[in-house]
């Protein structure tokens, strides 16, 4: 158990090429709100930040301004991708020291933010590959983001997704590295492991994976950590590392309370989603016993179904949303599962397969 409380998600911290023209498609594709900005017309001289909102969800696209720059320098090696799953705390100072007394590596020392608005404070230490966790504490903030941001006045997004929160986000490490980053995760931060699967679970003809779920006590924020096992062609964990380069956040799940009316609306915006073969629905009503959705709406939209102990859940996956193959979205609807859709895998791998192998990756 952790001696400072994870409150949840604050944000995600994206770098990306262009963020101006990025926060457009998360606002015309994913429905996603800016609410507000920082750049050179509000005093930041080295890179413009865009905070995008959709319910208790919020993305922070940042570009560099400067050629010698980190965020350049992330940017070339990774492609547009996650830098920083911040975590909400009550005592940002006491999460950092903490995680360092425990062996945490520091990304940056407690940093106090003021305005008008209140007090907003940072610390940060590192994780896998390039990846960061800020400790945010804003408990007396009264802003939209933080403090000396500018607040953004456009028109509200209509027909809302009806995306509500982060379910869970994935990171993906190297072979034999899955294990080590866990045990990081129980040791720093005082999660613990809520459900596994290897190779025997997940694999197909070509490809498998190892994935161990982490999760903080309230289970609010949870983490499931994937690594390639051997197989006779190159995994999409593989590929991942590939193309980032090393070890980062392959995909992050958003919630929604209905997975249909959502999914229709986001291909209605022009969002990819991978394709599932229609034999699957042929048997997966056998597999998942009785389910309230229409399985031929299930099919059309290729939703896919799995069920555990506590009930079952309905998932799909976006097709990466960079050139890179690298980050991609999982809309999800739970009803009532707490598992992460482990029968599903071998019809979503064969699915991936298919793509990378158009890519020529496989």
């Amino acid at each position: 158990m952790s001696d400072f409380t994870i409150k949840g998600f604050d944000h995600l911290a994206f770098y990306v090429s262009n963020a101006k023209q990025a926060s457009q498609y998360y606002r015309s594709m994913f429905g996603f709100q800016p609410v507000a900005y920082g750049g050179l017309e509000t005093g930041v001289r080295d890179k413009a930040s865009y905070v995008l909102k959709q319910n208790k969800i919020m993305f922070v696209l940042s570009s560099p301004l400067e050629d010698d720059s980190l965020i350049g320098e992330h940017i070339k090696k990774h492609g547009d991708g996650v830098k920083d799953v911040a975590l909400r705390v009550d005592d940002a100072t006491a999460a950092y020291e903490i995680s360092l007394e425990r062996g945490a590596d520091p990304a940056y020392a407690p940093t106090i933010l003021e305005d008008d608005n209140g007090k907003v404070t940072l610390s940060a230490i590192k994780t896998y590959g390039d990846t960061i966790h800020s400790f945010v504490e804003r408990d007396e903030f009264n802003g939209t983001f933080l403090p000396e941001m500018m607040d953004l006045d456009m028109p509200e997004i209509d027909n809302p997704v009806g995306l509500t929160h982060i379910d869970h986000i994935v990171g993906n490490q190297a072979s034999d590295c899955m294990t080590p980053v866990v045990e990081w995760y129980e040791k720093i931060l005082g999660f613990h492991r809520i459900w596994t699967v290897d190779d025997k679970d997940i694999s197909t003809e070509y490809t498998s994976l190892r994935s161990i779920v982490v999760a903080d006590e309230s289970e609010r924020v949870k983490m499931p950590i994937n690594e390639p096992a051997d197989g006779l062609k190159k995994s999409q964990i593989q590929e991942f590392i590939d193309f980032y380069k090393t070890a980062g956040v392959q995909h992050v799940a958003m919630y929604t309370k209905d997975i249909i009316a959502t999914v229709e609306n986001l291909k209605s915006r022009g969002v990819e989603f991978i394709s599932i073969p229609k034999e699957y629905y042929d048997e997966v009503l056998d597999r998942v016993g009785k389910i309230d959705e229409d399985i031929e709406v299930l099919a059309k939209l290729g939703i896919l179904v799995d069920r555990d102990d506590d009930g079952y859940l309905l998932q799909l996956f976006t097709q990466p949303v960079q050139d890179r193959p690298t980050l991609f979205y999982e809309i999800i609807e739970r009803k009532g599962a707490r598992s992460f859709g482990k029968g599903n895998f071998k019809a979503l791998f064969e699915s991936i397969e298919l793509e990378q192998e158009r890519r020529g990756n496989l």
